[in-house]
């Protein structure tokens, strides 16, 4: 398994200011499941977020609302998800319309994700 906060953890360490100061949120399935193969996070805090969406939503929410002053008008938590699950409906509408599988769409690739929800918010947020 790779350690895709490596060059994260490299600045943090190695980098000098401003790099020092970064402050890293670490989300995981499962508790301790990195100790598995990545002994190097010992000592952060891993947040758990149970394959649960809501859950690590939340957590991200309220890391940057702590860690962000700049973030002091962010969304509530619930407002989040129920936009996430607006746009995941409307999105999965067009693509099954498309011919899409239940397979593909569970499969659609992150970078047509990021495209369709640019599309979702320039289209002003349609419901399905």
């Amino acid at each position: 398994m790779p350690f895709e906060l490596g060059m994260d953890f490299g600045c943090r360490h190695y980098g000098g200011a401003p790099y020092s100061d970064k402050i890293i949120l670490i989300l995981e399935e499962k508790q301790y499941l990195y100790q598995a193969a990545i002994s190097d996070l010992a000592g952060n805090d891993i947040v758990a977020h149970e394959g649960n969406y809501h859950i690590a939503v939340r957590e991200v929410r309220n890391w940057l609302a702590t860690n962000m002053p700049s973030a002091s008008n962010i969304l509530g938590a619930e407002k989040v998800i129920g936009e996430y699950e607006d746009f995941q409906r409307w999105n999965y509408l067009l693509l099954a319309c498309d011919g899409f599988s239940e397979e593909d769409i569970q499969n659609y690739p992150t970078s047509e994700l990021l495209e369709a929800m640019k599309t979702w918010l320039a289209l002003g947020k349609p419901s399905d």
